[in-house]
């Protein structure tokens, strides 16, 4: 019977031939993740994939900001879903859980008003000419890693487990708003039970951390950061997160969305440099992973190559507890070979 039950839970996942859709904002905030996933589909799983060139944002902060008309938006899709259409792919995956929610409600809306979908035809016409169809399929990242997550285990060179201890490592993973609460039906485990996270972390030998704010936001939400004057409503449902998570002494926090990662990586940062306040005991914050860079370190990948140099919390402590070994000598060398300039250390927060 709960074996039933949890079937109403789950969702339909393409299992090869994907048109990729890449992040505005996760190519600036963590630009390696998006080449890690390319990575583990292309190598570990040997998936077809299209990285498509000539593609561009889906708008979803504007319009989620109020800037951006519906209509644009639905025309923004539709050309997207053109360059999938022309390249002959049927299964659409966006990078950003924000691209994942506005593809979810444009298609909706079409499927809900075939009026709406021929005038949206008719002005993609006018404006490029170009003609598309509706995917069959339209997964986030993480769930295609977590749909495929026990076949990447047996590739995996490392587990989330305390080599020092041989405890599992205790994860707290934070799911995008965007990503199972606009369209709770969407995402794996629905809005009640999101399991997209869980099941990777259990799948490769973690603990996940159940705590009284894990499923407030993260405190990004668009207007509450975008408007300066509103910064102060974001750092504080951010501050209010690392409180609760902090009596459980997590060894790091998992996301799904470009946004959640930024923000409850660098608001510790502030927070330290606020009220000289770190939410771990040894004074070096959480660290923050992707599931793409979780998955990659489990993999074995190199973490400069996966871009953790680039987070304001350092994870080389959570690398030790792992057992991946690492270069710290390789840590700021650039795309052209040369070493960078070490960045300034933080006042309170230890690196």
């Amino acid at each position: 019977m709960n074996k039933r039950y949890w079937n109403e839970y789950q969702k339909a996942i393409a299992d090869d031939h994907y048109f990729y859709e890449r992040s505005c904002i996760r190519q600036t905030f963590f630009p390696g993740s998006e080449t890690t996933f390319l990575k583990i589909m292309k190598e570990e799983l040997q998936k077809d994939i299209r990285d498509e060139a000539n593609q561009h944002t889906c708008t979803g902060i504007g319009y989620h900001s109020d800037i951006v008309p519906i209509e644009t938006t639905l025309t923004i899709v539709a050309r997207l879903y053109s360059l999938m259409t022309e390249a002959g792919y049927t299964h659409y995956v966006p990078s950003c859980v924000t691209s994942f929610g506005i593809f979810t409600e444009m298609t909706e809306m079409w499927l809900n008003n075939p009026d709406l979908l021929e005038q949206t035809r008719e002005n993609l016409r006018k404006a490029t000419g170009r003609e598309f169809e509706l995917p069959q399929n339209i997964a986030h990242p993480s769930d295609i890693i977590y749909k495929f997550r026990e076949e990447l285990k047996t590739k995996m060179k490392h587990q989330l487990v305390n080599r020092f201890t041989g405890k599992p490592l205790r994860v707290v993973e934070h799911i995008g708003c965007h990503y199972a609460k606009i369209f709770p039906e969407k995402g794996i485990g629905k809005a009640e039970f999101p399991h997209v996270l869980a099941g990777m972390i259990e799948s490769w030998g973690g603990e996940v951390i159940d705590y009284p704010e894990r499923r407030h936001c993260c405190g990004f939400g668009f207007r509450h950061y975008l408007l300066q004057e509103n910064r102060g409503y974001s750092i504080a449902n951010s501050k209010k997160k690392f409180e609760s998570m902090e009596p459980y002494e997590p060894d790091f926090i998992v996301t799904n969305c470009p946004g959640c990662s930024m923000f409850m990586d660098k608001w510790q940062y502030v927070i330290a440099e606020m009220d000289n306040k770190t939410y771990d005991k040894e004074g070096y914050g959480i660290p923050v992973l992707t599931y793409e860079e979780m998955a990659g370190l489990l993999l074995g990948y190199d973490p400069w190559q996966l871009g953790l140099q680039l987070h304001q919390v350092q994870s080389e402590i959570l690398m030790n507890k792992i057992g991946i070994k690492f270069n710290p000598d390789e840590k700021f060398r650039g795309a052209n070979g040369k070493i960078l300039p070490t960045p300034d250390k933080p006042h309170f927060l230890k690196q």
